[in-house]
């Protein structure tokens, strides 16, 4: 083979080279492309709601009826939905624990809203509703607990100052054809709030707060989860 023969054989060597490589790297090029629109897919339109809930460091407390069961628990409540489906909230649940007579009581989602005397005799408030988030969205309410009926027992269980134990559970509707992890439970935080003093005069008209210890707020969020 002469060296025109042997230059021309380079050449052709060269250039299978370069289509291969090339042709390698346009594959890898397409299927990071398809792996990048996929995953966007997933976190824009199929990605499962995902509900987090925030309390904040402060929460209200009345007993305003003497000889009664009856107690509100006011909890401002920031609900975020992580996810890219829509999350329906459809009730909340309240549970209270005194850790000194291991008693718990339960409270559900009545109202919306700054609880005071004067705008119950009045019934100045929004009924709770279900609440809707779009993923990527959150909305925030004050939310009025009032105690599950007269079978919940004790008469009063905040009465004294000191520490209580709560746990905020929400009812999340199904998703059509969505899948639940297995073992997942519905949405919940767990806090503690501490009673300073107690005076009933004060639900004559207004509440009595209860703070966390460490001025931090509460959440079910799996990073940087405070109590």
């Amino acid at each position: 083979m002469g060296r025109d023969g042997i230059s021309s054989a380079a050449e052709v060597s060269t250039q299978m080279a370069s289509a291969t490589y090339g042709g390698a790297f346009a594959a890898v090029l397409s299927g990071l492309a398809l792996a990048f629109s996929g995953y966007s897919l997933w976190e824009t339109s199929l990605r499962q709601a995902d509900v987090r809930m925030f309390v904040p460091p402060v929460i209200q407390y009345t007993a305003p009826y003497q000889n009664s069961n009856f107690e509100v628990i006011a909890v401002p409540v920031t609900l975020t939905n992580e996810g890219a489906r829509t999350a329906t909230v459809l009730s909340m649940e309240l549970a209270i624990t005194d850790p000194r007579t291991s008693a718990t009581k339960r409270f559900y989602a009545a109202d919306f809203g700054r609880w005071t005397m004067e705008k119950t005799r009045s019934g100045a408030y929004e009924p709770f509703a279900p609440i809707s988030l779009a993923g990527r969205t959150s909305r925030t309410e004050q939310v009025l607990f009032y105690t599950r009926g007269e079978e919940e027992k004790p008469e009063q269980l905040i009465r004294e100052p000191g520490t209580y134990n709560f746990k905020l559970t929400l009812e999340q509707a199904e998703e059509p054809g969505g899948l639940r992890l297995m073992g997942a439970g519905p949405p919940s935080v767990t806090f503690e709030r501490d009673l300073r003093f107690y005076d009933a005069r004060a639900f004559q008209n207004g509440t009595i707060p209860l703070y966390a210890k460490d001025w931090r707020s509460s959440s079910n969020a799996s990073a940087g989860k405070q109590n």
